[in-house]
């Protein structure tokens, strides 16, 4: 099985640089999951066929929330998903339910970001589509999560019942099969895919089998 790949974009890049990028994501694999700015999704969306995840989305519904990123307005713009309480946004625990809700209200999917593995068990009784373990400590560093915290994704691996990806620090084919070998069933990555001179070549770099 292959495994699932996310690629988080952040706000390295804006407006047409982010469909090229996308473009050439695309070119590597359709079934790759990226999230983009809220003002993004649309664009992405129309020029690929990749899935579109929002970085955040908060709760709400539609009325007088002026500022706040609803679920149905990524939805109609042809996100797929939402990313959740990443390590740049962190969500209180009670947001956190609330935001998980509303997506499945919604029919979004959501890819939700744990620190650790004691917030990874609290975070997979909510069901999130995909959870993801970054330790935030890690997170655009030069030290990957794989080298770093290999005992806390086997601990993970044997604590949760649901599939887990792991992000932080991944930057080359060794770190993914470290992080696989463990027990995760995918990756995150950001800036060593986003900033690269060649992200179509550094990702199939990272996915070589």
């Amino acid at each position: 099985m292959k495994p699932i790949i996310i690629i988080n974009f952040k706000t390295y890049k804006q407006g047409k640089k982010v469909v090229d990028l996308a473009k050439k994501i695309e070119k590597v694999s359709k079934d790759i999951i990226i999230g983009v700015q809220a003002n993004d999704i649309y664009e992405v969306a129309k020029a690929t066929k990749l899935k579109v995840f929002s970085e955040h989305v908060d709760y709400f519904k539609p009325g007088k929330y002026t500022g706040y990123i609803i679920p149905e307005a990524i939805k109609k713009d042809k996100a797929v998903g939402s990313f959740l309480n990443h390590s740049e946004h962190k969500l209180k625990f009670d947001v956190l339910v609330k935001s998980i809700k509303r997506c499945k209200e919604v029919k979004l999917k959501t890819a939700v970001f744990a620190k650790d593995l004691k917030q990874a068990k609290k975070i997979e009784k909510l069901k999130p589509d995909f959870l993801i373990y970054e330790p935030p400590e890690l997170v655009g560093g030069k030290v990957s999560v794989s080298n770093a915290k290999p005992g806390v994704i086997s601990k993970i691996k044997k604590n949760l019942k649901c599939k887990f990806l792991v992000g932080a620090g991944i930057k080359n084919n060794e770190d993914v099969k470290t992080a696989i070998k463990l027990g995760a069933s995918g990756i995150a990555v950001s800036s060593g895919v986003v900033n690269a001179r060649d992200p179509e070549g550094k990702l199939r770099g990272l996915l070589e089998r």
